[in-house]
């Protein structure tokens, strides 16, 4: 009996989730991380730099990294929504007269 044998070696590309996973994966880490919440941008911010370089050293075990990633993704997102609810403090959106939208600085309150 012949055996079939490939030889084309394995695809990482099977191991990766898709981007719906990483969506998910991205709310449970927020939900995960109520004290992210009342960070500011800042100080988001700069826990995200430190735990890039942590995993960029690679020093960290498995167990640390995975952690560090999914705190990491919790800051990502916070600070993501934090930049763009100062966008929209800043802009607001009108039609020109051709009717094309357009940005105009937002009027103070």
């Amino acid at each position: 009996m012949a055996e079939f044998v490939s030889e084309e070696p394995p695809s990482w590309n099977t191991l990766r989730e898709p981007p719906e996973a990483g969506r998910a994966a991205e709310e449970e880490s927020r939900e995960a991380a109520p004290d992210v919440q009342a960070m500011s941008f800042e100080q988001a911010l700069a826990e995200l730099e430190k735990i890039v370089q942590d995993l960029e050293r690679g020093q960290l075990d498995l167990e640390a990294a995975i952690q560090a990633y999914e705190r990491g993704t919790a800051l990502k997102g916070h600070c993501q929504r934090k930049l763009q609810e100062a966008q929209l403090r800043v802009e607001k959106i009108t039609l020109g007269p051709d009717g094309s939208p357009r940005t105009e600085p937002m009027e103070p309150a």
